[in-house]
This record gives structure tokens, sequence and C-alpha cells, in this order.
């Protein structure tokens, strides 16, 4: 019997799957495949584009040998990275996280369970930064998008190895990456490997105080946490490609995460007013594993028409397992606690995406898109302990099922109506429909869509060579994440109106966010440029978060506000010195400063901003280059100050600056020592939220992660 070709078996699998339509997503690559301005060698996405996106490339990754993702994204223009209460690390753009700010993987949504921390800056090819929204991208993206794409293309056979290792006061261990690759006529395949391990040592610092409205102090408390650990991580990526007889292409890749962590902490909390926590010496043994495996298919290849059809078939499965032993005594000395919490989470999905593509008279690249996913996962919390009394409203086994389904469908047109001036036109619907159930709550179904119009423009300035002007309008939502939905709680320790348990709310409401974005751009010679741009959101069915004493605990939970709105300004400078300057040294240059604005129209006061919005941002880099040596610096400021979400709730952060710095010296063709450092002004990090109660007074607790100054050495061999 002969088997059908394999494009029809694809063009088949997504036919079944169009009905469910999905979200969106297909990387660029295939944007620039379709809109082609002159040579590849002089395509530039940041002058060329219509759909206004920065792209920082392989060779600007690379440079100073980080270890992490974030690190990467502190040094790209507009984006920012703090650190929570909790020690996790968040990316911002327009100084707002928590779902404000999109992260995508290969233009899609990550797997379950995914985090930035396991991902190596290795298996990055490019990161694109896109301020405004586009409709082949999901448009939950208030404050912006930024999109990983992992490496993919293969022009030529290599092998290439990186031995490193990183040392700070806090973490040191060694890293290792590899790349190999072969191609043939038709076939290929690579495969990329990374990981590290960390041994972890520290002691960060807490405060608690009260204030009554009288201004006595009735309550001072101080921690001190000391904390030891290791963490492995481990990156697989394996590829393979084929070309076929008809110039049509098949694709398998995989992409394997993998990380391991244990952690031994000791939280000793001293009190010099008022009464003690119920638990203020603490003991905890912590075991983390997680696992992401994702897999997808995909095909792409030239219709009878003539238009370009891509589409991809896609799986994934996470598995989290979280162990928490614990063992601590009261202000007596007497036991308080000893038990443990263990909980688990299994989570798998499938997904279909595709575009078709297709160029016609008068400038026009229409393009026509879906996205279906579905995802499901089982979650188990279970506790037990041989001292403390469990909440009654607390089971010991505690069950949470959800199943999450998305939908999309967009279309957008690409107008060149003529050499100065060209629109991006596009629409896109996204609906959401999520079903959680769990033995402490009753069951929930939510249901969301969106419609979302964009446009965008590029006009090209007759008779000013490299200057232009962009505009664009768009319609952008935030979707509750699933467990801002599920009215499930999650306990602290020492509860207290700053260290409050946490509940979702299954009324949550998707915000929906008008913007308009304007900017005017310069490119007078190669790789120079100068931007300003601004924006404005207006964010209707704003989320804030609640706090209040149920009468045993404090509870924080999201909920509805007003209205909200958002405002920006934005510089970019980025330029060799050989464009100012005769002669020049072979000295790259670049700065850029951020603004962000924002106010809740139900809070008052002059600290009124949105969730804990970082208010500035600002980056100043250089980099040379002269025979084998190549070097650079980076200096990276972020302003801190007060912000006031809401009437009852305050939040303090510090400024921080970080400095960083890099040489690499090539020996040879095929090898390359590279040094970089990191944080050389040896910033900590802190965060204070405060509750401010009219009867209670005013609470405080503040954190500081201390974070010296790291090194890291690497040798990089090709062969």
């Amino acid at each position: 019997m002969r088997l059908p070709h394999p494009r029809y078996l694809l063009i088949a699998a997504a036919g079944l799957s169009a009905p469910a339509l999905a979200q969106q997503t297909v990387p660029e690559e295939a944007v620039q495949k379709v809109e082609v301005k002159g040579t590849a060698a002089s395509y530039d996405p940041r002058r060329d584009d219509t759909a206004s996106r920065i792209v920082v490339r392989r060779e600007e990754i690379e440079r100073y040998g980080d270890t992490g993702v974030h690190d990467v994204l502190r040094r790209i223009p507009g984006v920012t990275v703090t650190v929570g209460a909790n020690g996790k690390q968040e990316v911002r753009m327009r100084g707002l996280a928590g779902g404000y700010t999109q992260i995508l993987l290969d233009g899609e949504r990550t797997p379950a369970g995914f985090t930035l921390d396991s991902l190596s800056p290795e298996t990055i090819e490019r990161i694109e930064v896109l301020r405004a929204a586009s409709a082949e991208f999901s448009t939950e993206s208030v404050a912006g998008t930024i999109n990983i794409v992992t490496r993919k293309k293969l022009r030529r056979s290599e092998r290439e190895a990186k031995l490193g290792y990183m040392h700070s006061n806090e973490f040191r261990g060694p890293t290792f990456s590899t790349d190999l690759a072969e191609r043939g006529e038709r076939a290929s395949w690579s495969l990329s490997a990374g990981g590290n391990h960390d041994a972890l040592a520290r002691a960060s610092r807490s405060y608690q105080t009260n204030t009554r409205p009288d201004g006595i102090v009735d309550m001072r408390r101080n921690t001190v946490i000391a904390e030891r650990g290791r963490m492995n991580r481990l990156n697989l990526g394996p590829r393979f490609s084929w070309t076929l007889d008809d110039g049509d292409s098949v694709e398998w890749e995989t992409l394997a995460n993998g990380s391991s962590f244990r952690n031994h902490a000791h939280a000793l909390t001293t009190t010099s007013a008022g009464a003690p926590p119920p638990t203020p010496d603490l003991h905890t043994l912590g075991a983390f594993d997680d696992r992401t495996l994702s897999s997808n298919l995909r095909w792409s290849g030239t219709l009878a028409s003539g238009a370009k059809l891509e589409t991809k078939l896609g799986v994934e499965r996470s598995w989290q397992d979280t162990r928490v032993e614990r063992s601590g005594v009261d202000g007596l000395g007497r036991p308080e606690t000893e038990g443990s919490v263990r909980t688990e989470t299994d989570a798998r999905g499938a997904s279909s995406t595709g575009k078709v593509t297709r160029a016609f008279d008068g400038g026009h690249v229409l393009a026509f898109g879906w996205d279906a996913r579905f995802n499901a996962s089982e979650d188990l919390r279970a506790e037990q302990d041989a001292v403390r009394v469990l909440p009654p409203a607390q089971p010991p086994r505690e069950t949470f099922d959800a199943r999450v389904a998305r939908a999309a469908v967009y279309a957008q047109d690409e107008w060149t109506v003529n050499p100065q001036l060209s629109l991006y036109l596009g629409a896109r619907w996204e609906g959401v429909r999520t079903r959680v159930s769990g033995n402490t709550f009753e069951p929930a179904r939510v249901r969301s869509s969106v419609f979302s119009p964009v446009l965008q423009t590029l006009w090209k300035l007759p008779g000013e060579k490299g200057d232009q002007l962009r505009l664009a309008l768009s319609r952008t939502y935030k979707a509750p994440d699933l467990y801002s939905l599920v009215p499930r709680r999650y306990a602290w320790e020492n509860n207290s109106a700053t260290e409050a348990d946490y509940q979702g709310n299954p009324h949550l409401k998707p915000e929906l966010a008008w913007g308009i974005d304007a900017g005017w751009e310069r490119h007078w010679a190669e790789g120079a440029m100068l931007s300003a741009s601004a924006s404005l959101r207006r964010i209707d069915n704003y989320t804030s978060n609640r706090i209040y004493f149920d009468g045993l605990r404090w509870i924080f939970t999201p909920a509805n506000e007003d209205r909200a709105a958002l405002r920006s300004l934005q510089l970019e400078a980025k330029f060799p010195l050989s464009a100012v300057m005769e002669d020049a040294p072979a000295l790259e240059l670049r700065a850029s400063v951020s603004r962000n604005w924002s106010r809740v129209d139900s809070v008052p006061g002059p600290y009124n901003r949105m969730e804990q919005q970082t208010p500035l941002t600002a980056n100043l880099g250089l980099d040379y280059k002269r025979g084998a040596l190549t070097s650079g610096a980076s200096l990276a400021h972020r302003r801190g100050g007060r912000v006031d979400p809401s009437a009852e709730r305050s939040f303090y952060t510090h400024a921080r600056t970080d400095l960083e710095a890099y040489a690499a010296w090539r020996f040879s063709p095929t090898l390359q020592l590279r040094l970089a450092g990191s944080n050389l002004l040896g910033e900590d990090n802190f965060f204070e939220p405060a509750y401010i109660d009219p009867v209670r007074g005013i609470e405080r607790r503040g954190w500081t992660y201390p974070e010296s100054p790291t090194l890291r050495a690497t040798l990089e061999m090709t062969f």
C-alpha cells in the first residue's frame, strides 16, 4: 500500500484542528521570509519592518557569557528585571510584570511549569521585543511582548563546546554547553545541550514593624535566614529537518529542561517590641524537582495557488515535585511545628498552529493564522504535622484539577503603499475556557474572549534620509492566570497583613486596554540609530489585590477595580563611533532611558501607581574590538521609591545600579577565552510592602537579598 505524501497528512491534521481555532504564533522567521526588503545583508528589522520590534541577535546575547536569561534581558532597552519578596526574578516592560509583560518562546506560550531560569542563553538565537501589539502574536500584552527564539537555522556543520565557572559570595559552580550539527543535501540534524551546577550559601534578612496611629512602635522583629543548597540544571534540544522532493520541508524539534534544587534554610526571628511570631525559630529542608518536555512537528511548503502554508502540531508535558520538611519552636522553646508539605503537579497539553501567507498585486501580503491548544493539570497537596493542628478549612490532603482550552484566529495585511509609506492592518480573536475543580472548593467555569484590532504605520519622511515616523493603535488585554481564578488558599508560616495567605477569585474578568504608540527614528549610518517614542494605555477592569482579615488569618486576593492609565516615554541611541567621527576606533555606543507613569482611578494620593511599577530604567553601554580582543561594559539603572497600588497597601524599593564588563581574547580561529563580571558594584535587592490600617497603624515588612559581584570565566572551542 502506498502511503500518502507527508504534506497531505499534515494538511489534514491541521484541518481537523481548525474548528477549535486557537491563539497565534509562528516564529518571526516567517515574517522575514515574506517581507524581504533589499538584500539579506542590508535588512534591518528595527528599521525596515512596519511592525516595530527590537531584535537582540546571538552575538549580543553571547557577549557577557551569561548563565541565565534574566542577565541578558536586563541590558535590553525598556526591559527591567527585578527581584520580589520570594526571591523570584520578574521581567518587566513599561515597569510592569505580573502578566502585563508577555513572555513567548518561539512565538508561543511557554509550556506549563516552564521558567526562564531553566533556559540556557546558549540555546537562544535571538530575542525580539515588541512594544506594540501584532495580530500574529497573542494580544495578551498590555505592556509589550518579549519573544525568545531558540536556535533552529542550520547553515553548516558545526561542533562547539563551552566550559565555564561562575563565582560569587552566594553562588558558585561550573557551567557547560555544546552544539553539534550536521547538514546534508536534504537532511540535517542538530543537538544543543547545556547545564550548570550551583552551590548556594547566603544569609538574607527581613524585618517587620508596626507603628500605631499615635506614632508608637508596638512591634519590631528582625529575621535572619541562613541558606545552604545546591542546584543542577540540564537543557537538551535535538532537532531534525528534511527537505522533500517538491521543496517542502518537515522539521521535528524537542526541548527538554530539568532542574533539581536542594535547600536547607534556618529562619531565626528576634523580637524587640511586641509579641514574637508563632514560629520564631524554624528549620526547613526543601527538595524541588522540575521537568519540562515539549515536542513539535512542523511542515512548510507552497500550495498550488502560490500561497505558503506553515503548520505545526505540538505536545508538552511537565512534572513538578516539591517537598518541604519543617521543624520549629515557639518563643519559649516549645515545639510548635514538626511536619512536611508535599506538592505535585502533572501538566500536559497539545496544540495546533498554522499560518497561510500570500502576496498580491499592489504591495499586499495577506496572512491568516490559527492557534488551538488544550492544557490539563492535576495538583496534589499533602500536609502533615505531629504538633500543629491544621485549620478546620484545610484538610491534610488537597486535590486540584484544571482544564484550559484556548483558541485564536487572526488575519493581517502588510501593505507597502509606496516606498515611503507602509501599513500593517490586523485583527485577532482570542477565547479562553477554564474549568477547575477540587476537594476544598466548589467547581468553577470561566469563559472570556477578546477581539483585538491592530493598526501600525511606518512613514519614511520624504527628503529626509533615514528619518521615519511610527504610529500604532491596538487593543490588548490581560487575562487572569489559572491560580488567580482558583478559590484555593496558599498559606504562609507566620501569617500577617504583609505576609497574608493567597486565595484566588473565580469572578475575575480580563483587563481590557486600548493603546496608542508613536515614535520617531533616525537611521543615518550602518548600525546608527536615534529614536524617541511615547505610548498611552487605558485599562478597564483593572485588577488589584485586596487584603482582609477573616477572623483567623489575613487573606490576600485579587479583585477587579475601576480603571487605570499607563503612560511611558523612551529615548534610545545606538551607533558606532565611526558614524560621528572619522578614523575613530572600533567602539560602539548604546544608551536608553525609559520613564513610566500610571494611575488607578480609585486610589488617591501622590504615590498612586499600578502594582510595583518601576518608574525609570536607564542603560548605558559600549563595546570595543581591536585585533583578537573584544571587550565592553554595561551600566543598568532602575529607580526605586514608593508605590501605592491601593488605599491600604504600599510598596517601597531601593534604586539599583548594575555594572557589568567583559573581555574575550581569541587565541586561534577555534579557541577563545571569555571573562565577565556582573553586579560589580555589589548591589543588594530590597523590597518592602506595607499595610495601612486606620486602627492598627502601619505594618511594614522588608526583605534584603544579598548579592555580591559575580565573576565568570568561559573557554569556548570549535572543532
